[in-house]
């Protein structure tokens, strides 16, 4: 049987939610069809974002049962042990519980009348004269059709139906393979400081993480370019100088598995009849890997943007552009400015970060980066602390150090 719905949002993440939400509250006609039974599962997220962000998309405050922790503090360690840290006066991010996150954000959406399936999982996308007019479920064993004017594809990194399509995915090179754990204590840590970890011996092309929680466990993780992350997870809590000590007493009571794209967006996240939000269009922070706050304020313009194509009842790529122009303006120049500090990060060797991390602390850098309000729009956050001499020290010295 054929049903029909103006818009179909494919994963009930916290991105697809949100662009279901921002559709819905403008009066649009929106569905969510999440394969698994339960929002927010499974969650393979560090959950670690920033209060700036949240507030800037109308999310704050959270319920209590969201927010693990708060944080004024980032520590650095470069791959022999050097610290470099910043603190601020005030909290400036907070580790959220992503399953409740999710949970709430599907509650807020459900609220401005959004219809949700869960357990049903789309199968396919439904084309029809180079239109994408609908998609195919699987729920009980049984495959049905429904149609609609727009599906917003919000399935995450697999991008299983752009593939079926031919549609551009991401680019499957630039992506780490991460390990997301939580030990039930952690020694030694400031319970309001998140702890960052560089070195290719212990995370390859990445990096590995603290996150403590108020209640004395944290969530640590790490991804690596090549290579079991497992195995370096566990060469970075026995064998690290540093971290090593913090988890003598530490057992790990969870732990899953998830790629994680770094090479900036896809080239084309519209089609006739489509958007693609989130992971699945790679809109993911390259230096650090947070795709929630880049994927939610997309999520957001792609809410709207298909709401007023369903106004004007024009779904052609040649409207739907509108959305990447507008995502391009909100997010395009920090994105490409992290995927060059990335590229730089990635070429640098161990005894290069080592320097690096001490230039930063013998310049007394975290004075000028105290200074900074703003850390997921981190292109535009490096304009204004680019006229402290010490930075552009830092910065020259980096710039060398990767070219050489």
């Amino acid at each position: 049987m054929e049903k029909r719905h103006s818009i179909i949002v494919v994963g009930g993440s916290s991105c697809g939610s949100f662009s279901a939400f921002s559709a819905a509250k403008a009066g649009a006609d929106v569905a969510v069809f999440e394969e698994h039974k339960t929002i927010g599962v499974p969650s393979h997220c560090a959950g670690h974002l920033s209060l700036s962000g949240l507030r800037r998309l109308d999310l704050l405050p959270l319920p209590k049962k969201v927010v693990e922790n708060t944080f004024k503090s980032a520590v650095f360690y470069s791959p022999c042990g050097k610290e470099f840290s910043v603190r601020f006066s005030s909290p400036v991010t907070c580790a959220i519980d992503r399953k409740q996150f999710d949970r709430h954000v599907a509650d807020v959406a459900m609220k401005a009348g959004v219809e949700y399936h869960l357990g049903t999982r789309v199968d396919s996308l439904v084309l029809d004269g180079g239109f994408v007019k609908g998609v195919v479920v699987s729920r009980e064993g049984k495959n049905e059709t429904l149609t609609s004017n727009i599906v917003i594809d919000a399935e995450g990194v697999s991008s299983n139906l752009l593939k079926k399509t031919g549609y551009p995915t991401l680019n499957r090179f630039a992506v780490v393979n991460a390990v997301h754990a939580e030990v039930d204590k952690i020694d030694d840590v400031q319970s309001d400081a998140v702890e960052f970890y560089l070195g290719h011996k212990y995370a390859l092309g990445f990096y590995a993480w603290i996150i403590p929680r108020r209640d004395g466990s944290a969530k640590i993780g790490l991804a690596t370019e090549t290579g079991n992350p497992k195995e370096y997870l566990q060469r970075f809590m026995y064998k690290h100088p540093i971290a090593s000590k913090k988890f003598t007493q530490s057992k790990i009571v969870k732990e899953t598995f998830h790629p994680i794209p770094l090479g900036g967006p896809i080239c084309r996240t519209y089609h006739n009849g489509l958007l693609i939000v989130g992971d699945a269009a790679s809109q993911v922070k390259p230096t650090t890997g947070g795709g929630i706050i880049m994927g939610l304020t997309c999520a957001k313009i792609a809410g709207e943007i298909a709401h007023q194509a369903t106004q004007q009842s024009d779904f052609s790529e040649g409207f739907l552009s509108r959305y990447q122009q507008m995502w391009q303006q909100a997010i395009g120049f920090d994105m490409a400015v992290m995927r060059q500090i990335r590229l730089m990060l990635n070429s640098l060797s161990d005894d290069q970060l080592d320097k690096i991390i001490r230039l930063c602390s013998e310049l007394h850098v975290d004075e000028t980066l105290q200074k900074i309000r703003e850390i997921d729009f981190q292109g535009r956050a490096l304009l204004p602390i680019l006229k402290s001499p010490n930075v552009w020290i830092v910065a020259f010295y980096s710039f060398l150090a990767s070219i050489i």
